[in-house]
């Protein structure tokens, strides 16, 4: 249509290099080049996903305007992520989106990555325009008086959600997509950061999220304790779990030298329910607090099972109504920025040319 908004949106923040093409709210392509050689050194090394980055953005942002079915010359704007991340990654992102940007006489779109995690629920897709994330409306169950029911859609305003990814983890009161303010957050390591790190105690390799996630299924998550943080308020801490986690294995290896090789699935199993535990025990009492019970999930950590299960479970417990986005929107993916940037371009928000990227930078 004549009046239809075109945006490309691109993310850099970390290793994943990612474009996608917008028609309007509607996602036409969605591309992601991932970085296996940080699996050799057990996390991210900056230096090699820079490099990644600048190997793989010409052909990621060329195939994704190739699959939208437009020509370049079509593009509105260029939304990218301006951080929070790593700075030589960002850096490849942001010069090339102010390149093309230019060299099209198009505005340029900053996005705050966190900020593009909590509205990946409100994607829209031409298979099925309506929906954004997955749901749990409030209809009756079988077994119990509370909601529990699978539908689809994004949450109303205002809502909270939950983002857990490697380096946050944070409690969003979210009024609007430009209007979002932080609960409570960790205050020192990340969910998605203590599950990693433990993971790589156990020798199990990286990233440790899918692998915990996949033995987990298999174990007994009441099989062992970790000690919980008592912090007040809102706020989260993952670093005495860690602790915990590894003086524990210590002691069991001192043992039993193989230990960690006949108890991996109930060892990952009680480290995700302990890390699960922590964070709805504060997100319930965010609930309480706001007295909101449409309640959101985003960031990698959501892709994971036990995390997903809880939310089911407190739906059903406490009437709430949750939204669970896609596993392909809970990593780091161009969508995002690109719905973002659709809200800031209706707004006329856009960014002079000589915007630097941070590598750290709050959501609100």
């Amino acid at each position: 249509m004549e009046n239809d908004v075109y945006i490309l949106g691109i993310e850099s923040s970390c290793d994943d290099t990612s474009a996608a093409v917008l028609r309007n709210e509607m996602l036409l392509s969605n591309v992601t080049a991932s970085q296996a050689v940080h699996e050799a050194y057990g996390g991210v090394v900056p230096e090699l996903a820079s490099r990644a980055h600048q190997q793989n953005i010409l052909p990621v942002v060329s195939e994704a305007i190739k699959r939208a079915g437009i020509t370049k010359e079509q593009l509105s704007a260029v939304a990218f992520t301006r951080g929070p991340g790593l700075m030589g990654s960002l850096l490849v992102g942001v010069n090339f989106a102010k390149g093309l940007a230019r060299s099209l006489g198009i505005p340029m779109i900053d996005v705050n990555h966190l900020q593009g995690h909590v509205m990946a629920h409100f994607i829209r897709t031409p298979e099925d325009p309506a929906k954004g994330g997955e749901g749990v409306a409030p209809v009756k169950s079988a077994n119990s008086s509370s909601p529990s029911a699978l539908t689809g859609g994004a949450p109303p305003y205002p809502f909270l959600c939950l983002l857990v990814s490697g380096g946050n983890s944070q409690i969003i009161l979210v009024r609007a997509y430009n209007k979002m303010e932080v609960l409570g957050q960790t205050i020192d390591d990340a969910a998605g950061e203590a599950i990693d790190k433990c993971s790589k105690v156990m020798g199990l390799g990286y990233p440790g999220g899918p692998i915990i996630d996949r033995l987990a299924r298999q174990g007994n998550p009441k099989a062992y304790q970790f000690a919980e943080p008592h912090i007040p308020g809102l706020d989260y801490s993952f670093s005495g779990l860690k602790t915990s986690f590894l003086y524990s294995l210590q002691k069991w290896i001192q043992e039993d030298p193989d230990f960690i090789s006949h108890h991996q699935e109930d060892l990952a199993a009680s480290l995700e329910w302990t890390i699960v535990d922590i964070l709805m025990k504060k997100l319930r009492l965010a609930v309480k607090q706001t007295g909101i019970k449409h309640v959101a999930v985003a960031g990698g950590v959501s892709a994971n099972n036990g995390l997903r299960n809880a939310f089911h479970d407190y739906a059903r417990r406490y009437g709430w109504t949750i939204y669970i986005p896609k596993f392909s929107y809970t990593t780091d993916n161009a969508a995002m920025i690109g719905v973002v940037g659709y809200y800031k371009y209706l707004d006329k928000e856009f960014c002079p040319i000589d915007a630097p990227a941070f590598s750290k930078v709050t959501i609100s």
